[in-house]
């Protein structure tokens, strides 16, 4: 993930069947701190990178609310 890159921000649809990809970025605040990237997705959990793409462990999708795509 390019930190240099605009990120557009959207509220995370927890209701939806698939609310995430792999390749999305995921916080808690739109824009804020930190930034994680998804690098998998097993039902509502989801396995984390951050930034320099180190993979961060499994965290619950419920910790998250926003979803944003990079351009």
């Amino acid at each position: 993930m390019a930190v240099s890159h605009a990120i557009d921000w959207v509220l995370l649809d927890h209701a939806a069947e698939q609310p995430v990809h792999v390749g999305d970025v995921v916080s808690a605040e739109p824009g804020g701190m930190p930034i994680y990237k998804v690098m998998a997705v097993a039902g509502r959990e989801v396995q984390l990178a951050n930034e320099r793409n180190a993979p961060v462990g499994a965290l619950p999708l419920d910790r998250f609310r926003w979803r944003g795509s990079e351009h």
